[in-house]
C-alpha cells in the first residue's frame, strides 16, 4: 500500500490523522492536492504551499485504498477487494506497519477521516480497530474519533432523499418528484434483502441497479449539471479538471523521487470501482452506535451544494441512529459554526455525535472552504464545541 506521511507543522504531539478518499478506487492524491494536503499542483505543474492544509493541526497520512488504488497495487488478482471486511483488514494491516514504523506516534491521539465512498470505509475500520483493541491484538491503536465528509454510509435511507434535495434545490419540479416515488418504494424494498451482509451479492448489485435509476432520473432532468456541486456544470468524466494531478505524478523525476517503479497513476481505478459494486448498498451505519456508546466521537459534515452524498440524506441517516443519546442528539438545538466572525454553517451535536451542514461547499468540503474546513478539524480533534 503506497501512502504520504506529513508531520505535523505545529507539534509532533498533534493528533495521528488518517485521509481515506472515496471512489471507490480513487487515489489520496486528489485530496492531498486540491483540498487539505500541505500542497498544491500549480497550473505550471509545480508545487505552492497550502496554508490551510490539515497538516497545520495534524501528522496526517493519505493513503491509496483499497489495493489497486492510486500507486497501490498486488500482482495478484485475489488482492483486489470486494466488501469491508477485506478492506479494513487491508486498513487494519496497514496501521500496524505504520506504527511499527513510526513507533514516536503511537501515543496520539488516531482519527479517521475521508469523504464519499470513505463513509463505507470509515465505519468499517473503526469498528476492526476497537475489535484488535479490544482483543489485544497487535499494536494498540488510540483511536478517539472518525469524521465523514459528504459520505455514502446508510444508501436506504440516503438515496429516498434525493428526490427530496432536488425538489428544495429546484433541480426538479414537483410533477417529477411525484414520478419519482414509486422508484423510490423499489429502491426501498430491493435494499431491505441487501442490509450489511457481506453475503448478499445478488440482492445488493439489485439494489444498486434499482436505486440508481433514481439519482440517474434526477440527472437526465437536471441536465448538464456537476452532481458534486450543483452551482457548477460537469466537465469530464469525474466532473472536476484533475488531470494536473496524473499528469505531475506520471513524470520519471518524480516516481523516481516517490519510488513507484512503473505504475502508471490513474485519479480513480475503474477496477476497483467495478470490483465493490455489491458492497455499495450496504449499510455500514449499524456499526457506528456502539462506537458512540464507548465514547467514539464521530463527527458527519457536507457541503450544502452536493447532490451525490448530500446534506438531507446525511441528516436523516445521522438523526436516526439508534444510540443511548439518540433523544438528546434529536433534542439539541441547531447552531451556527462561526469562523472569524462569519458563519460558514449549521451544526447540531450531543456528545460524542456532531452534525456539520457546511455553507458554500459542495462534495469536496475542504476545496470549497479551506479555512472553514481546517478549522472544524482542529476544534474537533482538541475537543472544542464546533
Amino acid at each position: 500500500m503506497f501512502y504520504f506521511f506529513f508531520e505535523s507543522r505545529g507539534n509532533q504531539t498533534d493528533p495521528v490523522v488518517i485521509w481515506l478518499t472515496g471512489g471507490p478506487g480513487c487515489g489520496s492524491e486528489l485530496a492531498l492536492f486540491y483540498e487539505n494536503g500541505p500542497f498544491h499542483i500549480t497550473s505550471n505543474l509545480s508545487l505552492s504551499l497550502n496554508d490551510f492544509g490539515w497538516d497545520k493541526v495534524s501528522n496526517i497520512i493519505f493513503v491509496d485504498q483499497p489495493t489497486g488504488t492510486g500507486f497501490s497495487y498486488s500482482s495478484d488478482d485475489r488482492d483486489i477487494r470486494s466488501d469491508e471486511e477485506g478492506v479494513s483488514n487491508d486498513l487494519y494491516s496497514f496501521l500496524q506497519a505504520f506504527f511499527k514504523e513510526h513507533p514516536q506516534f503511537v501515543k496520539n491521539d488516531f482519527f479517521i477521516t475521508g469523504e464519499s465512498y470513505a463513509g463505507h470505509y470509515i465505519p468499517a475500520l473503526a469498528s476492526r480497530i476497537h475489535q484488535a483493541n479490544q482483543k489485544n491484538e497487535g499494536i494498540h491503536i488510540n483511536m478517539k474519533g472518525f469524521a465523514i465528509g459528504n459520505g455514502l454510509t446508510n444508501p436506504a435511507i440516503q438515496y429516498k432523499a434525493y428526490p427530496d434535495y432536488a425538489l428544495n434545490a429546484k433541480l426538479i419540479q414537483q410533477a417529477d418528484y411525484d414520478m419519482l416515488q414509486q422508484k423510490v418504494s423499489f429502491c426501498e424494498q430491493a435494499t431491505k434483502p441487501c442490509g450489511n451482509q457481506s453475503n448478499a451479492k445478488d440482492s445488493c448489485d439489485k439494489a444498486y441497479n434499482v436505486c440508481g435509476e433514481i439519482f440517474n432520473d434526477i440527472l437526465a432532468i437536471a441536465g448538464d449539471i456537476n452532481y458534486y456541486d450543483i452551482r457548477k456544470q460537469c466537465e469530464g468524466l469525474m466532473c472536476y479538471d484533475f488531470s494536473n494531478v496524473e499528469t505531475f505524478l506520471n513524470q520519471d523525476p518524480v516516481k523516481k523521487a516517490l519510488g513507484v517503479g512503473d505504475i502508471e497513476y490513474v485519479s480513480c481505478s475503474t477496477t476497483v470501482y467495478q470490483a465493490m459494486s455489491a458492497d455499495w448498498m450496504r449499510n455500514l451505519a449499524d456499526g457506528i452506535p456502539s462506537l458512540l456508546d464507548l465514547g467514539i466521537k464521530v463527527l458527519v459534515y457536507a457541503g450544502e451544494y452536493d447532490l451525490i452524498c448530500n446534506w438531507l440524506g446525511n441528516w436523516r441517516w445521522v438523526d436516526e441512529l439508534v444510540w443511548s443519546g439518540q433523544k438528546q442528539y434529536a433534542a439539541a438545538k441547531n447552531g451556527s459554526f462561526m469562523v472569524d466572525g462569519k458563519d460558514f454553517g449549521l451544526q447540531k451535536g450531543f456528545g460524542p455525535l456532531s452534525f456539520l451542514k457546511v455553507y458554500n461547499a459542495g462534495h469536496l468540503v475542504p476545496m470549497d472552504q479551506p479555512k472553514p474546513s481546517l478549522e472544524m478539524i482542529s476544534r474537533w480533534t482538541k475537543g472544542l464545541p464546533l
